[in-house]
C-alpha cells in the first residue's frame, strides 16, 4: 500500500503505542515506520548499559559542553520498540507537581492513561492500572545493598514510600520495573500485534514529512536504498525529542532564519522548534565495597529516592538511586529531576548539533551541590556500613562538573502551548498546520520528576484518544492484547 488513513513515524516507545491503539479501528489503515531495526540487540537486565553502544542505539554525540568542558555520548534507541528497547527499565510517574504543563495536560488529566497502559497488580488499584500491556512491578528479590539504602535514607531523615512510582509520594521506595520472567518488556513487546490493518517496516528512515500547501499529505523515506512516498490523511511523528525535531526542520518547519542558513525551504516558520532541549543531569559517589557485592537479578537499580535540595521547595526535585557497580562497589547516583537548563537542536551539513547546556543556569549547579551533600549523608549512614569500604573523595562544584552525564531523558525540542515558542497545541497539532500532530518525549514543556519512560507512554495513550476521537474508561483500563 502506498496510502494510508495514519502514519506514525517512528516505532519507539510513544510510536508502538500510537499505532497499536489507532489499529484497533479494524476500518482504518495504519503505517508504522521505524528507522531500526526489527530486532533489538538484548542482554539480561543487568546488563542494559551495555546495549547504549550496539547498532540498536544511536550513536550521537553533543556539542562540547560549556560548564562540562567536553562532549557527551547521547545514545536512543534505534530499533523496534525505541529507547524502551535499551534503557534501564525503570517505570515511574513523576511526582505530580512536575505536571504543570498547562490546561488538560496536568497530572490528574494524564492519569487515566497512565493507568490505562499498566498492569500493576501489587500497587494500590485507586491509584495505579490493572490489565494495560506493561506489566510492571518492584523487584521481587530485593538486592542487600539497595534494601540498605532505603534504611540509611530512612534513618537521617527521608520519608519511607510505598509506592514511589505512582507519582503521589517523596522520600525512597522500591520502583516499579519493566521486567517479566527476567527479561526486558519493551513497547514493542507489549503493544505490538499481528494486525492486518497495521504494517509494520523496519529499516526505513524517513527524510521529510510532504505538504499540499499548509497541509501534512504523507512522508517520505527510504528503505534498502530505494526512496518511496507514502500518503496519509494524518502523520503522527513519534521519533523522540532529537527525532522529532531533526524530521521537521529538514521538512522545511522551524526557525526561518536557521532554515535558511542550511538551505531548507521554509514550510512554516516556528521558532520553537529544536529549542527548550532539556534532560535530567546526572553524577554519582562510588563506593568501594567492605564485602563482596553480589550480581543484581534486576538492572541494577531497585530502588529510587525522591528528595529535596532546599526543604523550602514545595516538592522534591532530586532523584538518588544506588546501584550495584560488580563485585567490589557500588555508586549512589544524583540527578537533578527539575532542571532550569536549556539547549537546543540544530541541523548542520552532516546532520544535526545536539547542545543541551547542562548547569549553564547557576540555579541547576548549586541545587546539584546540595543535592551531594544528601548523598553523602545517605551514604555514611549506620545502614550502609556492612558494605561500606574505602571513604569517597569530597565533591563539591569541580566534581559536580567532571562527573555529570546524561541520564538519557531527552525532551522538550517541539513544546505543547500556546506562546511563541510553543510548536504543539493541547491536541498535540503542530501550530498552523493540518494533518500533522507530535506525540513523544518532544512535546513535553518541562520534564517530570522521573525517568521519561512512563510519562512518554501516557502522552502516547492520549494522542491516540486524540487522534481517532476514542474515549477512555473512568478507571483508564483497556488493552489491545
Amino acid at each position: 500500500m502506498s496510502g494510508y488513513d495514519y502514519i506514525v513515524v517512528g516505532g519507539g516507545s510513544a510510536g508502538c503505542v500510537v499505532a497499536a491503539r489507532l489499529a484497533e479501528d479494524a476500518t482504518v489503515s495504519v503505517l508504522l515506520l521505524e528507522a531500526g531495526s526489527a530486532t533489538p540487540v538484548t542482554t539480561t537486565p543487568n546488563n542494559w548499559l551495555s546495549l547504549l553502544g550496539t547498532e540498536s542505539a544511536w550513536q550521537d554525540t553533543t556539542l562540547p559542553e560549556p560548564e562540562l568542558g567536553r562532549a557527551l555520548p547521547w545514545p536512543r534507541g534505534k530499533a523496534l520498540g525505541g529507547s524502551s528497547a535499551i534503557n534501564g527499565m525503570i517505570f515511574a510517574r513523576g511526582h505530580r507537581s512536575s505536571y504543570d504543563w498547562g490546561a488538560g495536560w496536568e497530572f490528574d488529566d494524564l492519569l487515566p492513561f497512565f493507568r490505562r497502559s499498566e498492569h500493576a497488580p501489587t500497587r494500590d488499584p485507586s491509584l495505579r492500572g490493572v490489565g494495560g500491556p506493561l506489566r510492571v512491578a518492584p523487584a521481587e528479590h530485593r538486592h542487600p545493598t539497595a534494601a540498605a539504602f532505603v534504611e540509611a535514607a530512612v534513618e537521617v531523615g527521608h520519608r519511607r514510600a510505598s509506592d514511589i512510582s505512582g507519582g503521589l509520594e517523596e522520600g525512597v521506595g522500591w520502583v516499579d520495573l519493566n521486567i517479566v520472567d527476567g527479561a526486558r518488556q519493551s513497547a514493542a513487546d507489549a503493544y505490538l500485534r499481528s494486525q492486518p490493518n497495521l504494517h509494520v517496516l523496519t529499516d526505513a528512515l524517513v527524510q521529510r514529512v510532504v505538504f499540499d500547501g499548509r497541509r501534512a499529505t504523507g512522508v517520505e523515506y527510504v528503505v534498502g536504498g530505494q526512496r518511496i512516498h507514502a500518503s496519509a490523511g494524518e502523520v503522527v511523528l513519534c521519533a523522540g525529542a532529537v527525532g522529532t525535531a531533526q524530521l521537521l526542520l529538514q521538512s522545511g518547519i522551524g526557525p526561518a532564519d536557521h532554515l535558511r542558513d542550511v538551505d531548507v525551504e521554509l514550510v512554516a516558520d516556528l521558532p520553537g522548534v529544536g529549542e527548550n532541549l532539556h534532560d535530567h543531569p546526572l553524577t554519582y559517589v562510588a563506593h568501594g565495597s567492605a564485602q563482596p557485592v553480589p550480581a543484581s537479578s534486576y538492572n541494577n537499580v531497585e530502588v529510587v529516592g525522591m528528595l529535596r535540595s532546599d526543604p523550602a521547595l514545595d516538592a522534591p526535585d532530586l532523584q538518588s538511586c544506588l546501584s550495584p557497580t560488580g563485585e567490589n562497589g557500588y555508586v549512589v547516583t544524583l540527578s537533578l529531576m527539575t532542571p532550569h537548563s536549556r539547549g537546543r537542536l540544530r541541523l548542520t551539513g552532516s546532520g544535526i548539533a545536539l547542545e543541551p547546556r547542562y548547569l549553564t543556569d547557576a540555579r541547576d549547579m548549586t541545587a546539584m551541590v546540595r543535592g551531594m551533600r544528601l548523598v553523602h549523608e545517605i551514604g555514611a549512614a549506620e545502614a550502609l556500613k556492612p558494605w561500606r569500604g574505602q571513604d569517597v573523595e569530597p565533591v563539591g562544584e569541580e566534581y559536580v562538573r567532571a562527573t555529570t552525564a546524561t541520564y538519557f531523558h531527552y525532551v522538550g525540542t517541539c513544546k505543547l502551548g500556546t506562546d511563541e515558542m510553543s510548536v504543539v497545541d493541547e491536541d498535540l497539532r503542530v501550530h498552523g498546520l493540518d494533518g500533522l500532530r507530535v506525540a513523544d518525549a518532544s512535546v513535553i514543556p518541562r520534564i517530570p520528576s522521573a525517568n521519561t519512560y512512563a510519562t512518554v507512554i501516557a502522552i502516547a495513550e492520549r494522542a491516540a484518544s486524540l487522534v481517532n476521537g476514542s474515549a477512555v474508561p473512568p478507571d483508564g483500563s483497556s488493552s489491545p492484547n
